[in-house]
């Protein structure tokens, strides 16, 4: 699994996606802004109408309830672990009509052996057999695009958000099948689990004007969480900054390089948090008086920037930060680094591997809080960022036992579906025990996150042997989602045209080179310059058109 303390967004949204899944009436397209004339659009976005006739419907299941209910946009939450024979049922028919499948998804581990007791047990389950063409989730990319520009393509290919570069957005309007047919509207209800998945899920998954992914639903709220170790705190009569000059002041205060200690890692993804930096495309525009801004043409991505770099230059950042190397994780779990930003799934990766050695072990998420006091300004994220696409070749019986498969996968936790995905078969890959579910040496090396690709269920965290763990996360969910507001181009799947693909890819080292001293912010000041002059300027008078056209939101 990639992990980086300073990653490249490619890196770190696919450690995301991994941590997640392995602890657990208006204008249909931008005709204006579109690269052909008739048939499937390939720049653009689906909006209005269009979207609403394409999308599915949603229906929500109540085959389980959960401890901690969803708020604010939170994910649902779960504190107990049922035995198997208090499982819910969600598939009660197999839908499956015993076909057999090459699916191809990314994997951050050693693949299992074909036929392994954990394939066979979810083939027999579903009702379709599933051949594996599992690639390496760090050089995914480019297997992806590989495969893409090849005329053989597997039935189904998992596309994560992050390499929705270059050719690949085409290739998916061009090579994978359009699933409207089977799930447009009420159609979905013949698979219910699938009917379940939130609308915004659905809408990020539509290509091309076309419902060509299956999706695995995110959270709106941020995933990106500042952790604080409160043990540690506690011992200190600390308290938990609520600006940047306390969180500067409290760094300062921890840092000891003589005793190895120091008060954070590199906390650039924060900051962005702190200072209310808009997100990534296509969410990265806002509208001031009647102009378009891009995020890094804004005061406040300048400010995070240089704030970011303050710690390092006061020696409060953990030297691996500044050289990039090792794992910043690691050093906060042992003592090392007292506060650092990661994925919010680290909050339960991390303690339940130091509780087992220090019982008093406690770290949680800090609020976000606006960097000179009071209420954040915090962006909701995208709805869906890793879809699986069916090939466009594929015929009825084979589409019909991929959809099969993904409403099995998507079933929510407490069924008899999940625990099966998620766990393997009792006795060989886990064991239950109370609220303890434990996997074997058999289950750690055979049930890998593989299914979860094709398709997820709401987001949920189930944590029965650390209930607090679980609860903490919520609640953490809940409160931040109090602040979000949408940005523009919120839940659109937007395809830009491929002229302006890597337009801001030198982006993310520059920021990274000034953070840790190498580059001044004045070098930011002239790279945007530059951005504009090359194509900045018009993409967005692009984007301007969109907005103009679609009202700036997907539906």
């Amino acid at each position: 699994m990639p992990n980086a303390q300073a990653p490249s967004r490619r890196s770190f949204l696919a450690s995301t996606a991994v941590a997640a899944v392995a602890v657990a009436g208006g204008v249909p397209l931008l005709g204006a802004c579109s690269g052909s004339s008739g048939g499937d659009r390939t720049e653009g976005a689906t909006t209005g109408k269009k979207l609403q006739d394409i999308l599915p419907t949603f229906v929500g299941s109540d085959v389980v309830q959960p401890d901690v209910p969803s708020k604010n946009g939170s994910a649902l939450g779960f504190t107990t672990a049922l035995p198997a024979s208090r499982l819910a049922v969600s598939v009660p028919k197999k839908l499956g009509k015993g076909s057999t499948v090459t699916v191809m998804a990314p994997l951050w581990g050693t693949p299992p052996k074909s036929g392994n007791p954990y394939w066979t047990a979810m083939d027999e389950a579903i009702g379709v057999k599933v051949n594996w063409q599992n690639q390496d989730g760090n050089t995914y990319g480019q297997k992806l695009g590989a495969v893409l520009a090849s005329s053989s393509v597997p039935d189904a290919v998992v596309v994560p958000a992050w390499e929705l570069g270059g050719k690949i957005p085409s290739a998916i309007n061009n090579k994978f099948a359009d699933l409207g047919p089977y799930l447009s509207g009420d159609k979905v209800k013949e698979y219910p689990n699938l009917a379940a998945i939130p609308t915004g899920a659905w809408q990020r998954a539509v290509f091309g004007g076309k419902l060509r992914g299956l999706p695995m639903p995110a959270s709106d709220i941020p995933n990106i969480a500042p952790y604080y170790r409160v043990d540690l705190f506690k011992e200190k009569g600390y308290e938990a900054p609520t600006t940047t000059q306390e969180f500067f002041d409290l760094a300062k205060e921890v840092t000891s390089a003589r005793n190895k200690v120091w008060g954070c890692g590199d906390m650039t993804w924060a900051a962005y948090k702190f200072f209310g930096v808009l997100d990534e495309k296509p969410t990265c525009w806002k509208l001031v008086g009647d102009k378009l801004v891009h995020r890094i043409e804004t005061d406040e991505y300048l400010e995070a920037l240089e704030w970011s770099r303050s710690l390092y230059s006061a020696g409060l950042v953990h030297p691996d930060a500044k050289a990039e190397t090792g794992d910043i994780g690691n050093l906060f779990a042992a003592g090392k680094v007292w506060m650092y930003n990661a994925d919010i799934s680290d909050w339960y990766g991390k303690t339940v591997v130091q509780r087992g050695d220090n019982p008093d072990f406690s770290m949680a998420a800090m609020d976000y809080f606006h960097h000179d006091g009071g209420k954040p300004r915090l962006y909701a994220g995208s709805p869906s960022n890793i879809w699986a696409f069916i090939n466009k070749n594929a015929d009825e019986a084979t589409v019909r036992d991929i959809l099969a498969i993904a409403n099995f996968t998507a079933a929510p936790y407490g069924t008899k579906e999940q625990r099966l995905k998620a766990y393997g078969v009792e006795g060989i890959h886990h064991t239950v025990k109370g609220d303890e579910i434990t996997k074997t040496e058999t289950g750690n090396n055979q049930v890998f996150a593989t299914y979860e690709y094709i398709a997820s269920p709401q987001q949920f965290f189930a944590y029965p042997n650390h209930p607090d763990v679980a609860e903490g996360m919520v609640g953490w969910q809940q409160r931040m989602g109090a602040f979000l507001t949408k940005p523009l181009f919120y839940g659109m799947q937007v395809q830009e045209p491929n002229r302006w693909a890597e337009l801001s890819s030198q982006f993310e080292d520059l920021e990274k080179d000034i953070v840790r001293g190498r580059k001044k912010v004045a070098d930011m000041q002239q790279a945007v310059s530059d951005w504009r002059s090359r194509g900045g300027d018009q993409l967005r008078d692009w984007y301007r058109k969109l907005l103009d056209e679609s009202g700036g939101q997907a539906s």
